[in-house]
């Protein structure tokens, strides 16, 4: 028992002993493979540090380089200012060397005139004392001969080169002032069309001349007699025409009448009902063409009365030239000239299509045109220059600026153009309007129309305020004005309408 222990104890003491020698000998194999993982660390990281140094040190280099740039740099700066200011202070002693001659030199003229003050006084002296003793003159009077002598030759010195820098000056100006015309209507090219007294309309066939003329004549009196035109009814196929002086009248009858060929029906209460409405549509109408004007002139805004009225001279007349048409060609050739001449060009465009303004408003309220034009740029706070065109271009003031004499000429060129205006129809247009006014004078009047070629003038009483005998007297009164105040060929009928309305609503 005793040898089975110690057999064991023995095998267990061997393997023991095997075991610490194998162990060792494994840790001695970890320890080498570490002691070489850690010399190869050793030599990365040497290298690497190696690495960095090296990189430092050329980055200290670069950086070493760039500072001494740069120091050169403003060394170079420092150099070029230090020359500036030496050069400086060179040319400011040069200069202040040549001040000093100049001041030499001056003070040497000025002695130089000191002397020859004196010399001319002495001279003047003995001049005046030879006149005393040749003339027996004293020596006060000799000095005023001498010094008028001398302000006579002066006079006609000056006079002389006066004279002739003004006619250098008018040249010029002449000159300057046919380029700038030639310049504003070569630039400018306007469409020119005269305006007739009639407008045609087109009918769909002569059935219709029946229906405008109407049973017993019915259907044409209301038109004449609601529009204020005269419409002939002739043997030409498929047409009517329209007549009136007035151009805005003949506007408005011409579209009625087409309405009502359009519609068909035609009678006196669908007459009044167009018109109504054509009143209404030229109303809008006339303000939109007003509007689209100045948008393209590039002179909006205005006051909307204004720009109304401007749309209403496309249908005004002067000397058989359309205002609107004149008004537009102003416009433009004054902002063309005002340019020329170094104005403002938009506000010479805006006194231009504004100067006849007033023509708008002629027709119904009378008198001159430049009064009410300018009355209405005051009322509507236009810009001063706009209200001395107004004036200026029919000389009731001078024109104050650039722009309004752009306007002026403008409006003469315009007007005396070739074929620009008919005094004829002029004439006649004064004297059919002068008709009119003559009827509307009157008490109780509340409209007149001249139709028929101003061979007739038919006049519209309130019935309220003037009965039949009273009307008949009227015609007679307004017959005999006419007859007095009205240059015409042939006879004129008067014709007074007193008309009674009564209009009741069943509700």
């Amino acid at each position: 028992m005793l040898e089975l222990i110690s057999v064991g104890a023995l095998c267990s003491i061997l393997g023991a002993g095997v075991s610490y020698i194998l162990i060792r000998n494994e840790n001695k194999k970890n320890i080498g493979v570490f002691v070489l993982e850690g010399k190869a660390k050793a030599t990365a990281i040497e290298f690497e540090a190696n690495k960095m140094l090296q990189n430092a040190r050329v980055r200290i280099q670069g950086d070493e380089l760039k500072l001494e740039k740069k120091f050169q740099q403003k060394l170079n700066q420092l150099d070029k200012r230090s020359q500036d200011i030496a050069n400086r202070k060179e040319a400011l002693e040069s200069k202040e060397l040549y001040i000093q001659n100049q001041k030499r030199k001056l003070i040497h003229k000025e002695d130089k005139l000191d002397k020859l003050i004196i010399q001319e006084k002495e001279e003047i002296d003995n001049i005046l004392s030879k006149m005393e003793s040749i003339a027996s003159l004293t020596k006060t009077e000799a000095r005023d001969y001498i010094l008028e002598k001398v302000e006579e030759q002066s006079k006609s010195q000056i006079a002389s080169i006066v004279r002739k820098y003004e006619k250098i000056a008018k040249e010029d100006g002449e000159r300057k002032a046919n380029y700038i015309l030639a310049q504003a209507t070569t630039r400018y090219a306007g469409e020119f069309a005269g305006e007739r007294l009639i407008n045609i309309v087109t009918l769909p066939s002569d059935e219709h001349k029946g229906r405008i003329i109407g049973k017993e004549g019915r259907n044409i009196r209301s038109l004449e007699t609601i529009l204020g035109v005269d419409i002939i009814v002739d043997e030409t196929p498929g047409v009517i025409i329209i007549s009136s002086f007035n151009l805005y009248r003949r506007a408005i009858a011409t579209r009625v009448v087409e309405t009502l060929v359009n519609d068909g029906r035609i009678h006196p209460g669908r007459i009044e009902e167009v018109y109504e409405n054509i009143q209404k549509e030229f109303e809008t109408k006339i303000y939109e063409e007003g509007e689209n004007i100045l948008i393209d002139l590039g002179l909006f805004p205005m006051h909307k009365e204004l720009i109304k009225l401007l749309g209403k001279l496309k249908y005004r007349a002067s000397y058989g030239q359309n205002a609107l048409g004149h008004t537009l060609e102003v416009a433009k050739l004054a902002g063309t000239m005002a340019v020329e001449m170094g104005g403002d060009e938009k506000l010479a465009m805006r006194a231009g299509i504004l100067h006849d303004i007033g023509k708008a408003l002629t027709q119904e309220q009378g008198g001159s045109h430049v009064e009410i034009g300018a009355s209405l740029c005051k009322k509507y706070n236009e810009h001063p220059t706009v209200i001395n065109a107004i004036y200026a271009h029919h000389g009731h003031q001078e024109p104050d600026s650039v722009e309004s004499s752009a306007v002026c000429a403008a409006d003469v060129i315009s007007a005396a153009r070739p074929g620009a205006r008919r005094e004829v129809l002029e004439n006649f247009t004064k004297r059919v309007k002068e008709i009119e006014e003559i009827a509307m004078s009157k008490k109780g009047v509340i409209s007149a129309y001249a139709i028929n070629a101003g061979r007739e003038i038919r006049v519209f009483l309130n019935a309220h305020k003037v009965s039949d005998n009273e009307a008949v007297m009227l015609s007679r009164e307004i017959a005999k004005d006419i007859e007095e105040r009205v240059s015409y060929p042939g006879d004129i009928k008067v014709n007074v309408i007193r008309e009674l309305r009564a209009t009741s609503f069943a509700k």
